[in-house]
């Protein structure tokens, strides 16, 4: 799982056959500058040239080029330049992948570009967007859809730090180790990876915090011709979406944050906090499983279906499975599984299906659910999601941990979840050794005098735990953020289809309509 085996966190993708990766959030500062430099006045002025989009690049993922809408709107395809150093506005410039659809409706009712990032660290917004596009039908009519693969992912100077087949031996790795020597052989895959890292990319790494992926929104919000940024940010994107509010508060126009990541938390704490929230999920999964009629076929009772689950993670630890000739699966490839089921209740018949397979001695389902975990396509290609997802986040968040930090932490971890406590705890180590100081301990999201912000908390939410919108709300500041409860499950709420949780957020973003406080939909 990438970032070191820390559960990643970002939207899910709307596809069921190529099940979606989910990147890890990540920590991000931001500082007090309020508007780009005036030498940046020139790419503010440079024209895009849209062209129909091409397939997406084997670092977005590969695949076939986005067919148009039902509504007949194009795909097109640009790049943006922007400074690789926003110190140093006048130095060389990196590019930006954009991807837009126009709006579909009369032209005297668009509002502008409505700009979407799907998560991450690491999401590439060009091959993200396409899929996603049927939910956003209402919102494309009086909106241009836009999105983009932020610095240091896909074709914005996309970072690769190792190549397949070395990526297939670090997702091999046993990301719980409990002997000396496995401690050692996991320290030294870190190592072997931030170095490759180093050696591929390092021109890159000083210049990808999430300060500069706001940055180059800004620029973008002006090279697309809109006095204020309309946003929508899922997952990791709220967390961007917050910085940008702090550096750019006048800019603000109308913005969602969905799946909310909390701004206050350390990485420990954070991760921590998924610990419980994917155990929260599981359990939610385990009730739902022994209470259809036709009953749980991996397990008699909720306690039952979870026991086993230990069970069956402890025995691949010294016994993988068949998985995937020639790999197997592993204890490290079935956790990243069992988490990529729990982003969305409708994939809970995977996890069903894969434990049963399992418990049978086949490891391939659980197995496919880790490839699409880790960015891993059918042909044995990863996508830059691993390398973007690592770099993005060790450049943003200043703590660097040890193995005494881990091991002082294991029973806070372990008392949060039994199935993944242990998973996320190895993974604070995601940073250790990384050849770039990290910026601040956690992102400032401040942002007095800002535009209402819609900020949509699910109560279910694995990857973001619901406690962390509070949080943002509260971080945000007085009279700046509106929370929305969905009572649901699974990662983010607008993508679940939510009739009532769409119905005001389109509301907010189509006529500006802030919903009242306290707001719930189930």
């Amino acid at each position: 799982m990438p970032n070191r085996h820390r559960i990643r966190a970002t939207t899910l993708a709307a596809t069921a056959a190529v099940l979606v990766s989910f990147p890890l959030i990540g920590r991000a500062t931001a500082p007090t500058a309020a508007s780009p430099p005036p030498s940046t006045l020139n790419l503010s002025s440079q024209t895009l040239n849209w062209k129909d989009c091409p397939a997406p690049s084997a670092s977005e993922g590969g695949g076939s080029a986005p067919v148009p809408l039902p509504t007949g709107g194009r795909w097109q395809c640009a790049t943006m330049k922007t400074p690789l150093n926003w110190n140093d506005p006048k130095g060389a410039t990196i590019g930006i992948a954009l991807i837009r659809v126009k709006a579909s409706g009369p032209p005297e009712q668009r509002i502008g570009s409505l700009i979407f990032n799907f998560g991450g660290p690491g999401g590439s917004g060009v091959s993200t967007l396409p899929s996603f596009a049927p939910d956003y039908t209402t919102l494309g009519t009086r909106y241009d859809l836009v999105s983009f693969d932020p610095r240091g992912v896909g074709r914005s100077a996309g970072v690769i730090c190792e190549n397949n087949q070395q990526l297939d031996t670090y997702f091999q790795q046993d990301a719980v180790p409990s002997t000396a020597a496995e401690q050692q052989t996991y320290l030294n895959a870190i190592r072997q990876f931030n170095h490759a890292c180093e050696v591929n990319a390092g021109r890159l790494l000083p210049y990808l915090r999430t300060t500069d992926a706001a940055r180059d929104m800004d620029l973008m919000r002006q090279v697309l011709g809109d006095a204020r940024l309309h946003y929508f940010g899922i997952s990791y994107g709220t967390e961007l979406g917050g910085v940008y509010a702090h550096l750019f508060p006048q800019n603000v126009g109308r913005m969602v944050l969905d799946a909310v990541v909390d701004p206050t938390q350390s990485p420990a704490e954070s991760a921590l906090g998924q610990a419980r929230g994917f155990q929260r999920a599981l359990e939610d999964y385990a009730r739902n499983c022994v209470a259809q009629s036709a009953g749980c076929p991996v397990g008699s009772t909720a306690q039952d279906v979870q026991n086993r689950i230990v069970a069956l993670l402890k025995s691949l630890d010294s016994k993988p499975l068949p998985g995937l000739p020639p790999r197997v699966l592993t204890r490290t490839a079935a956790t990243s599984g069992i988490a990529q089921a729990l982003y969305s209740k409708a994939f809970w018949t995977y996890l069903t299906v894969g434990l049963q397979q399992a418990y049978a001695g086949d490891g391939k389902v659980l197995m496919l659910l880790a490839d699409a975990m880790n960015g891993r396509n059918e042909s044995g290609q990863y996508n830059n999601l691993m390398s973007a997802n690592v770099s993005i986040n060790c450049a943003d968040q200043r703590a660097r941990y040890t193995v005494a930090d881990v091991k002082a932490k294991l029973p806070q971890f372990r008392a949060a979840s039994p199935v993944f406590g242990d998973f996320l705890a190895w993974g604070m180590l995601s940073c250790t050794d990384w050849p770039v100081a990290g910026a601040a301990a956690h992102a400032d999201v401040s942002a007095p005098g800002s535009a209402p912000i819609l900020v949509v908390g699910n109560t279910g939410d694995p990857a973001t735990p619901y406690e962390g919108t509070r949080r943002m709300v509260q971080a945000l500041g007085a009279g700046v953020a509106v929370e929305l409860t969905f009572k649901g499950e699974g990662h983010g709420s607008y993508d679940s289809g939510n009739a009532c949780v769409q119905d005001v957020v389109n509301s907010y973003l189509l006529h500006g309509k802030v919903p009242p406080v306290g707001k719930v939909c189930t």
